[in-house]
């Protein structure tokens, strides 16, 4: 007997219960949060938003459902409370949690689809995508691009399949990964090659956005360069191995063995069963992901695919191709409890992980509010450079100017709040305030 074969009682009903326990908690630990860093981008601009604004790329990625999305937000709850935008991401996240559990269900069985679940639910690896309200957008192409691939299994479903792929695209970047598994897919199916045509008007319609909007989307400093194909390698290997080790509440080089580990298993598998279509399509899509993410920030370091936001992504497609191996696994006499304290310990490991970056991120939040206040006591004072930078570190873009008109449009995010940080209140002030005045 093996793991493929277990049946698990009401699994989707404790998949379900155990992600809606574990996204109350997150909302209930972001309870002090406020908008931070890119989310002031959008705001301190949103004013002036017009339609061809909805078009403009976010950096690099293209946003049109992204920016509508935060268009209806701040035009409805506005600045008031952050407790709307935080539902969205952890909404986001349980529909990913779900939406993996049906697909390596239908694979896999019961049990390894539960696993991969819940490794999911308390990625605490992958926290910046569950903690910052600003990565619904990735969360949301997840989301789409999940459910396009569990369409893509029904080849009478390609319409909606593309569908959900356009609106993963038009969320964020992220669309690209889920799109090349699916067309890597079709096209290891000789008897579905022909159905890669749903896909040419979503090809067309990237290759239009990005000639009339895409690439004009700002990059990080410094720029990248040449160079970066130099280091892509580096630069995906280690995010790949970063991607892996998340999956059990672990980084660095840690992930260096068990990106080895998990390379072994996949190619015994595959070797083993031959090729399957999806999973060299989810393989395509999750190297295409650093790839690509390489070209425009390699130049950071290869390091930096291991920042927790692509984590998450990654760890997405590391828990579908895993889940082929770990459906082989025995599932007798010790290897029971065995397996089962593994899958326990990864996931308690990754909890408190998340629970730790929580945390850390109320503090940050305490700074952030604190920086507000300030803008706020400053406002109509004589000595205020409107040129001036309350904290470059958490709001780079916001001048006093656009704050103040961001609040009048929207309400006023620290509005009654105490000032629990007057260090970097008062801080704040001084930065506020022209140089000897």
């Amino acid at each position: 007997m093996t793991a493929a074969d277990v049946r698990v009682p009401h699994a989707r009903l404790i998949v379900v219960l155990a992600g809606v326990l574990v996204c109350s908690a997150i909302l209930w630990l972001s309870r002090t949060y406020t908008f931070y860093f890119d989310e002031w981008t959008f705001i301190s601009t949103a004013p002036d938003w017009t339609f061809s604004t909805f078009f403009q790329a976010h950096n690099e990625h293209p946003s049109m459902l992204f920016r509508l999305v935060y268009w209806a937000l701040l035009n409805t709850v506005g600045l008031h409370s952050y407790l709307p935008y935080m539902a969205l991401v952890v909404l986001a996240h349980l529909a990913n949690v779900l939406l993996l559990f049906e697909l390596i269900r239908r694979r896999s069985g019961d049990a390894v689809a539960l696993g991969t679940a819940l490794l999911l639910l308390v990625l605490g690896a992958g926290w910046e995508d569950l903690l910052w309200a600003f990565q619904m957008a990735w969360l949301a192409s997840v989301a789409c691009g999940l459910g396009a691939l569990l369409l893509v299994q029904a080849s009478r479903r390609m319409g909606a399949a593309t569908i959900l792929l356009a609106a993963a695209l038009s969320f964020s970047a992220i669309g690209v990964v889920f799109a090349t598994a699916a067309g890597v897919q079709l096209l290891l199916t000789p008897a579905r090659r022909r159905q890669l045509l749903w896909l040419a008007p979503v090809a067309v319609a990237l290759v239009a956005w990005y000639v009339a909007f895409g690439r004009f989307g700002t990059h990080p400093n410094p720029q990248p360069t040449a160079a970066n194909l130099l280091v892509d390698p580096l630069y995906v290997l280690w995010g790949l191995s970063q991607s892996v080790a998340g999956l059990i509440g672990e980084g660095g080089w840690v992930g260096v063995p068990l990106l080895a580990a998990g390379s072994i298993a996949l190619a015994w598998s595959w070797k083993r069963h031959g090729l399957d279509p999806l999973l060299v399509g989810v393989a395509a899509g999750l190297v295409a992901f650093y790839l690509i993410t390489g070209l425009t920030r390699a130049q950071l370091g290869y390091q930096q695919s291991g920042a927790s936001r692509y984590v998450y992504v990654g760890a997405v497609m590391w828990l579908i191709l895993l889940s082929d191996v770990a459906r082989e696994l025995p599932w007798r006499r010790t290897w029971r409890p065995a397996l089962a304290a593994v899958l326990f310990l990864a996931c308690f490991n990754s909890a408190v992980l998340l629970f730790a970056y929580a945390s850390a991120k109320a503090q940050q939040m305490e700074r952030e509010v604190a920086d507000l206040q300030a803008l706020a006591a400053e406002r109509g004072d004589p000595c205020l450079d409107p040129a001036a930078y309350a904290d470059r570190l958490v709001m780079p873009q916001l001048t006093p100017p656009a704050y103040y008109r961001a609040v009048e449009r929207f309400g006023d995010p620290v509005s009654g709040l105490p000032v629990r940080d007057k260090a970097d209140f008062e801080a704040a002030r001084a930065r506020l305030r022209k140089a000897g005045c």
